[in-house]
């Protein structure tokens, strides 16, 4: 899609729906791994204790503070722990970028049910966390990528907690909702990252012509949403490839499906791990469950998995 046939985000329905929730999200940086799939296997069954660690890390003059949360040894449940011995085993990445107005710690139901599933998941703070001159201007999408340099290199630092424990073999998972999700499908497009393999955009618009990335690609959105236009992400999915899936929310707003006391938040939840098991881990099994993932009288489901 071209620059100008893009939907602008509407700001007079700037506030997401749900405890701590807020709005929306783009990137460059090509990077030193090759895309590929990840090898079958299974993903983890069982639920992790989850661990945080946070970074002071920049690119120039653009502060990313960001927190890491992953899957830590100890009893699963209860809140992060900060620096807590890293869970045993050998992990895929899978991002989330906040939305408007907000930080990492916003979205905890996603940012935590990654790490209990057996993902780390870097959670970027964008210092202009208002601006959405930012998104459109590739900022936020470039902080994600520098983001992602940053993690994975975490896993050959010699010392660090984390090294041994990055699977840096089978590329990475970005994510994000709103402002957050816009900075997901710019780094589909506008401002690529070879090194994705899988996206999940949340509440997007349309950022642009597809890059020709070989990524697994999930839009979940709203079908009542008003402020960032459903039939924009609607065009964005039709221009990608396959693999892709379109998650609706019949009814729904901006961001509710996003938060636990929403009636058909299992059928996100589920649906969102499942898409990063086979993307990143290469769990069949996971694939096969997405119909059922996603159903239910509350939602409806498109697919082109092949």
């Amino acid at each position: 899609m071209s620059m100008r046939r893009r939907t602008l985000l509407g700001l007079g329905a700037a506030a997401a729906t749900g405890a701590g929730m807020s709005l929306l999200g783009s990137s460059a940086a090509a990077g030193a791994l090759s895309p590929r799939m990840a090898s079958p296997r299974q993903a983890p069954t069982e639920q992790f204790a989850i661990g945080v660690r946070q970074f002071s890390w920049s690119r120039g003059n653009r502060q990313l503070t960001t927190k890491i949360f992953y899957p830590a040894s100890g009893t699963a449940g209860g809140n992060p722990i900060p620096n807590a011995p890293i869970a045993n085993g050998v992990f895929p990445i899978a991002e989330w970028s906040h939305g408007m107005g907000c930080n990492s710690d916003c979205y905890s139901s996603q940012t935590h049910d990654l790490a209990s599933a057996g993902f780390i998941c870097p959670a970027p703070s964008f210092s202009d966390n208002t601006n959405i001159g930012s998104v459109y201007n590739g900022n936020w999408s470039r902080d994600v990528s520098e983001v992602l340099t940053r993690t994975l290199a975490l896993n050959n630092t010699a010392g660090d907690p984390f090294a041994g424990h990055i699977d840096t073999r089978a590329g990475v998972g970005v994510s994000g909702h709103s402002m957050g999700g816009m900075t997901t499908h710019g780094l589909l497009t506008a401002w690529p990252d070879n090194r994705i393999v899988a996206a999940v955009p949340v509440a997007c618009v349309d950022m642009g012509n597809p890059a020709g990335l070989h990524a697994n690609v999930l839009f979940i959105h709203g079908d009542h949403d008003p402020t960032c236009d459903y039939n924009s992400a609607r065009t964005a999915y039709a221009e990608l490839p396959s693999p892709k899936a379109f998650l609706t929310h019949v009814g729904a707003d901006h961001g509710q499906y996003l938060t636990p006391e929403y009636r058909y938040y299992a059928q996100t939840k589920n649906t969102f791990l499942d898409w990063f098991r086979w993307s990143l881990y290469g769990d069949t099994a996971a694939r096969d469950r997405l119909r059922s993932d996603a159903t239910s009288n509350g939602t409806s489901w498109q697919a082109a998995l092949t």
